[in-house]
């Protein structure tokens, strides 16, 4: 209890940390909100004006301090973009986040699905020494980036072969098969390359535990290979994957921004690009401490879990 303790306090003064600098970086950052939503043609009052309807007015410290009070109250402020409106931040995300989840939730499941089996046949039949075919092919795959895979598929399966067509895009409230059938390329993009990541640490990992002395052991008592693989080396070999995995789950949730632009998805990157474009700091700010809870969550989940899977981690703290 005393680690998870630590752990939270720890998790806690980091997100205070990454909302400091979220807010505060945007007060350096040359330009003004107010005069991007008039223009430079509008006069010095109109400007003034606005800054006060907006708030900007006001101190910044004063400012981060009503903002972090509403974050954690759940309100993340009015858009500014859509100020006239009255339009929040959360009703802006909220259509947006479902899209952005569901595709890393999907493409994490591709992952778990290929990933494993493949490594384990690397594990298997690979070289050792990681010099082979096999390891060479992998390594390219981890080298490409997400969205340059996602630019070669939309080419690939939505021009040439007409597989579905690029920018498409349905509603998962119109039809929730038609939206997860357009999610499956974006998806595939963004495993394929942690797939390769998760293959070379599973495969390094297979081939690390397969030189202990308990395997000798088993060999020794005339056990098979196989049986050796599956019965004994491999749940001791998924244990420090399960904590990449969480890692992945994490850059995958929080780095899916960029293949949503090139899927023309109105996921959270739209929202993120746009939002940058505009000066509308509260919509960006939101996105930041949403990728920032993602990660840091889910990096704890995966420190309090592990613990348990492995005894071996159980140090006195």
């Amino acid at each position: 209890m005393r680690f998870i303790g630590k752990k939270i306090i720890t998790v806690i003064l980091t997100l205070l940390l990454v909302s400091f600098v979220t807010f505060f970086a945007f007060e350096v950052i040359p330009g003004d909100p107010a005069t991007n939503l008039l223009g430079t043609d509008a006069a010095p009052e109109q400007i003034a004006s606005l800054r006060t309807q907006l708030g900007l007015d006001r101190p910044a410290m004063e400012r981060y301090v009503d903002w972090l009070g509403g974050l954690l109250r759940g309100d993340l402020g009015i858009s500014y973009q859509y100020y006239q409106h009255n339009m929040t931040v959360g009703d802006l995300l909220q259509e947006r986040v479902p899209v952005t989840v569901t595709l890393g939730l999907l493409a994490f499941a591709m992952i778990l699905i290929t990933s494993i089996p493949i490594g384990i046949l690397g594990a298997r039949f690979g070289k050792k020494n990681g010099t082979g075919l096999f390891d060479t092919g992998n390594q390219a795959v981890m080298a490409i980036p997400s969205f340059v895979i996602g630019i070669l598929f939309v080419y690939l399966f939505g021009i040439v072969l007409e597989w579905f067509t690029p920018g498409n895009y349905v509603s998962y409230k119109e039809n929730f098969s038609g939206f997860l059938a357009y999610l499956i390329t974006p998806a595939a993009a963004i495993a394929i390359p942690k797939a390769a990541m998760v293959v070379k640490f599973l495969k390094s990992e297979i081939s690390g535990q397969m030189h202990l002395d308990y395997v000798r052991t088993a060999r020794g008592k005339g056990a098979g290979e196989n049986r050796i693989l599956f019965r004994h080396v491999l749940k001791n070999a998924l244990m420090p994957v399960s904590t990449i995995l969480g890692v992945i789950v994490a850059e995958i949730l929080a780095g899916s921004l960029v293949v949503e632009q090139v899927f023309n998805l109105p996921g959270m990157g739209r929202a993120l690009i746009t939002a940058i474009g505009a000066r509308d700091y509260p919509v960006v700010q939101a996105i930041v401490m949403y990728i920032a809870v993602l990660v840091i969550g889910i990096n704890l989940l995966v420190d309090i879990l592990y613990r348990f899977i492995d005894p071996r981690s159980r140090e006195a703290v």
